[in-house]
């Protein structure tokens, strides 16, 4: 906006010059010229200076009219002509002088731009979850869960939920038969109050089911150990105080015989060439 103000104070001196100057001139294009230079030119020299006006547009404008009309002044003094004004230019002073004004009044009088809004910081809120690793054993397959922890993202300052919260960890499963395969299928967990029974999400969240893809494959041969990253939803209901009890992992999966079968096969080689 403060370029702008000196760009059109500028304008103006140049378009005012040939009706307070009346003689003397070389025409409009040149007193806009001179008045640019004049303005451009004093807005540069008064920064370098430290001399720039800070109270608002108004004295920016004031400022740099009087700047942009110290080189029309020097030139109608020392470098003067005879050449008569031309109506053209007389025309085009009206004109401009007509969009400089509506510029300035639509500038002045026009919406005032919001500033934006300012983003409100988010920040994640963690709870402990005690025991953090836990046991599992589910016939022949065991395992292990690790790292458990609740975590939701809320505003700042206003603790307004932004993403709801949700239960992270690691699943560790070992099939811990001599003699069979397993493949897993899927699982959930069930989040138990202090009466036994399960705490229901939240409408519209998604429930708590596992789809085992371990290493590439479901399938678990004797003594194969697998991990599962857990990162599942988490009821509200469950953070308050003394709520949630258990925490329960239920999977299925499909228990087969495991055999290696031998085959032999005769080959023979040829001679060398």
């Amino acid at each position: 906006m403060t370029f702008l103000t000196w760009i059109l104070a500028g304008v103006l001196a140049g378009v005012l010059a040939g009706w307070v100057m009346k003689r003397g001139g070389y025409g409009l294009s040149w007193d806009i010229t001179l008045g640019l230079v004049g303005s451009i030119g004093g807005s540069w020299i008064l920064r370098s200076l430290g001399f720039y006006p800070g109270a608002g547009i108004l004295a920016t404008a004031v400022v740099a009219f009087i700047v942009a009309v110290i080189p029309i002044v020097a030139q109608r003094k020392f470098f003067a002509t005879e050449r008569p004004i031309e109506k053209k230019d007389a025309f085009w002073r009206w004109g401009l002088s007509a969009a400089i004004v509506a510029l300035v009044a639509w500038l002045t009088l026009g919406p005032v731009q919001q500033p934006a809004a300012i983003a409100t910081p988010i920040e994640e809120k963690t709870y402990a979850v005690t025991p953090a690793a836990v046991k599992v054993k589910a016939g022949i397959v065991t395992g292990e869960v690790t790292e458990m922890k609740v975590a939701e993202r809320v505003e700042k300052g206003s603790d307004r939920i932004v993403t709801a919260a949700k239960l992270t960890g690691m699943l560790r499963l070992k099939n811990t038969s001599a003699n069979q395969t397993v493949r897993l299928l899927e699982g959930r967990l069930l989040y138990i109050d202090a009466q036994g029974q399960p705490i229901k999400l939240e409408d519209a969240r998604t429930e708590p089911t596992l789809k085992f893809a371990m290493s590439g494959s479901e399938r678990l041969d004797p003594g194969q150990e697998a991990f599962q990253q857990l990162d599942v939803e988490f009821p509200a209901e469950a953070l308050k105080a003394k709520k949630l009890k258990d925490i329960r992992l239920e999977f299925a999966y499909i228990p087969s015989l495991y055999q290696v079968e031998t085959v032999n096969f005769a080959v023979s080689i040829g001679a060398g060439k």
